[in-house]
């Protein structure tokens, strides 16, 4: 193998384990995030991981963010709820962030 090769098969490595933790990460997010969003929902007790579950799945709807937001901003709307687009964003930002540091820190 040549150097090239390589350096091409570090990228294809680290290109790998980088969406692996992103995966991880933002799944585990979307749980804080579920977790957050329940007591002021008003659920608890056995209805909390059943929640958990459909956050998490409405991350599979499509790419990115949007519809685990979605998700969230219909529920507080549904319920009444009265917390702004801001907040649940800033939310899930630094969920996210938590996450990551989880992750890094269990390795």
């Amino acid at each position: 193998m040549t150097t090239f090769d390589d350096r091409e098969q570090g990228f294809e490595k680290k290109f790998a384990h980088d969406q692996d933790l992103k995966f991880r990460a933002e799944a585990r997010r979307n749980k804080l995030l579920a977790e957050w969003a329940a007591p002021q929902l008003g659920i608890s007790g056995e209805a909390l991981p059943a929640y958990v579950k459909e956050v998490v799945r409405a991350d599979l709807a499509e790419k990115g963010d949007e519809d685990v937001f979605r998700k969230i901003r219909k529920d507080f709307d549904d319920k009444g709820v009265a917390i702004s687009d801001v907040e649940i964003r800033k939310t899930m930002v630094e969920l996210l962030a938590k996450a990551v540091a989880e992750i890094e820190a269990s390795k």
